[in-house]
């Protein structure tokens, strides 16, 4: 009976997701948060998830940010990494709670130490700001590494100023250039900017 419970649940998330993506059928936000939270209430994480982001978001219902912590933290406390990620967003700007950058850190580390890009990005970015941590550029150029080898355009950018500016690495302008090429290939506009900059200057290039 448990077995069955837990595929039911896995059924509604999907369907909901096909009407948040229009996937088969008219996309339907409002239908999509009935789905979801039919299979948050049974316990899919998944599903706990994308509710949250959906009173987050403001989508299919009204903005509620206390909400979306909630079903955020419902599924965080099941190790999932992207609601892990957002509770992380949410204490960061202190949307639906008292903003706290320790608490912002805490969430991070959890998800960033699953794999998830974004959450090592933005781990590497309160690293290199001392923001709820002590400041190490070090730790920072590690998260933002794991990142950017992940694909993620910001931690590519991000990654090519630790190295262009020499912090908690030996300055590179080559590893520089290249970081920025990657990022810049995926469309950022200030890597983009940095590319031309070195050009002109002559820096990482041949």
């Amino acid at each position: 009976m448990l077995k069955k419970f837990v595929i039911e649940s896995s059924v509604r998330n999907k369907i909901g997701l096909m009407f948040y993506n229009g996937q088969g059928v008219v996309k339907d936000y409002e239908t999509a948060v009935e789905f979801f939270k039919l299979s948050a209430e049974k316990g899919d994480a998944d599903a706990q998830y994308n509710l949250g982001f959906m009173y987050r978001i403001g989508d299919g219902v009204l903005q509620d940010y206390k909400t979306a912590f909630k079903w955020y933290t419902l599924a965080a406390d099941q190790d999932h990494a992207e609601a892990q990620a957002s509770l992380g967003v949410m204490y960061r700007k202190g949307q639906g709670v008292v903003q706290d950058y320790k608490t912002a850190v805490k969430w991070y580390t959890l998800s960033a130490k699953q794999g998830y890009a974004h959450s090592q990005y933005n781990l590497g970015v309160m690293y290199a700001k001392g923001q709820g941590v002590k400041e190490n550029y070090k730790t920072a150029v590690k998260w933002l590494t794991l990142s950017a080898e992940q694909g993620n355009a910001e931690a590519q950018f991000y990654l090519g100023g630790m190295y262009y500016n020499g912090l908690g690495v030996v300055r590179d302008y080559k590893t520089a250039f290249k970081w920025y090429t990657l990022s810049a290939e995926q469309g950022n506009a200030h890597a983009q900017h940095m590319i031309g900059y070195m050009y002109d200057n002559g820096e990482g290039v041949e």
